[in-house]
């Protein structure tokens, strides 16, 4: 069968895209290795992040480097082989993350953040996932006050880009979540308009089954190669060709080696993420999800149980799993609210793709006709693959574009092909 749209890659971002795609008349086929909402999409914090209007910066006051180097804390580790891999990236994420190159960044970034949860809102209700989704925001907790003051300037001036926030006293949190230990915090913001999901995995599940419902395909194999021919697009996965007129690349932190073999050489890089999950008694039991940002880890229900998630590793893809970073999380993360009974007998672990200009890429490809990508979100692919589907759709169906998307554009990496 000849497809119109081939999408490889069924995580959010895949998932998403092929839902619009279907949605919108094209006949379209989805490929992963693994079942949709498997990968990189099961391991969130689940979070659909409206306040996040701001993007994350390299490091730029020697006091906050040099505490990087010990590689002992919860929010930030790294492996030297990483490092060295993928310095070229790296280097160019510190030289983008000069205060004027984040100012134009932010504002580019907070385009796609804007429509996070009213995109999401059409494909929940028609997935028929709203038991997954609670619109009651979630907490960002902080231990110092010059940190704290800082980040309430923020929520004043991401107000005025229709993030809604309230700071929280000890008293305040005490009486939002009674169960947990707030001694070693001084206050919270409150990020009320963003919204929490209970399993990220089975949100994506749902949408692969709307998409379904609709007469798109799902198939679980491991694409081999890609190829344009003089009739179209050629996907191969193992034994099986499949023939179509447009290829969207959305595999996460794989698609810059799915893209080597046709010229690509996207700067993308890993950071790696670790969660376990406890069970939930009396004890513990919590509403909000509840972010800890000097250590780097968010503690929220999930319907696995309450999940741990630890800050970021920068290691490669193939890189044996480490612990370490999440053993010392959990010794806040206990201090915060007693957690016994581990659900799993080992923590997940799972990668993000990063670019060093902390944008994701959306659009066409420079060198083919209806070869497209759509990856790099980092940790915002739950926050943004509707918005990444909807404007992939446009752009494959030639319509006008919702959002500016020069700044996603791969063609800004042309001089790295």
């Amino acid at each position: 069968m000849r497809y119109d749209v081939i999408v490889v890659g069924a995580g959010i971002v895949g998932t998403s895209i092929a839902w619009h795609l279907q949605k919108n008349n094209a006949r379209v086929l989805l490929l992963d290795k693994k079942p949709p909402g498997e990968g990189t999409s099961y391991g969130n914090a689940g979070i659909i992040t409206r306040e996040a209007v701001n993007t994350k910066p390299f490091p730029r006051s020697v006091k906050e480097i040099f505490s990087v180097l010990p590689n002992n804390r919860t929010d930030i580790r790294y492996r030297w082989s990483a490092l060295y891999g993928f310095q070229r990236p790296l280097f160019q994420y510190c030289q983008h993350s000069y205060a004027k190159n984040i100012e134009v960044i932010d504002k580019e970034w907070a385009t796609l953040i804007e429509h996070c949860t009213n995109e999401h809102e059409p494909m929940i209700k028609a997935a028929g996932a709203e038991a997954l989704v609670s619109k009651i925001g979630w907490i960002e907790l902080h231990r110092h006050s010059i940190d704290f003051e800082k980040a309430i300037s923020k929520a004043v001036k991401a107000a005025e880009q229709g993030v809604e926030y309230q700071v929280l006293s000890l008293v305040a949190l005490q009486a939002l979540e009674p169960n947990l230990n707030f001694t070693d915090y001084i206050g919270g913001i409150h990020w009320k308009n963003s919204w929490q999901i209970k399993n990220p995995s089975s949100l994506v599940k749902a949408y692969a089954k709307s998409f379904a419902a609709m007469a798109g395909e799902v198939k679980q194999v491991s694409v081999t190669d890609i190829m344009q021919t003089a009739e179209g697009w050629q996907v191969v996965c193992g034994d099986d060709t499949y023939v179509c007129q447009h290829v969207v690349i959305a595999a996460g932190p794989w698609s810059a080696e799915l893209i080597k073999p046709l010229g690509y050489n996207i700067p993308m890089f890993p950071m790696r993420g670790y969660h376990q999950h406890f069970k939930i008694t009396p004890k513990n039991a919590l509403s909000h999800s509840l972010f800890d940002v000097d250590k780097g880890f968010v503690m929220g229900a999930m319907e696995q149980g309450i999940r741990v998630t630890t800050g970021a590793e920068m290691a490669n893809l193939d890189a044996p799993k480490k612990f370490d970073q999440l053993e010392a999380v959990l010794t806040h993360a206990r201090k915060l609210a007693p957690l016994e009974d581990a659900v799993e007998a080992e923590a997940w672990c799972g990668a993000r793709p990063c670019m060093p200009d902390m944008k994701p890429v959306i659009g066409r490809a420079s060198k083919h006709t209806n070869l497209w990508f759509a990856f790099g979100h980092a940790h915002q692919g739950l926050t943004l693959g509707p918005v990444t589907g909807r404007l992939i759709e446009e752009m494959i169906h030639n319509k006008p574009l919702f959002i500016d998307s020069k700044p996603f554009s791969s063609h800004r990496f042309t001089a790295s092909f």
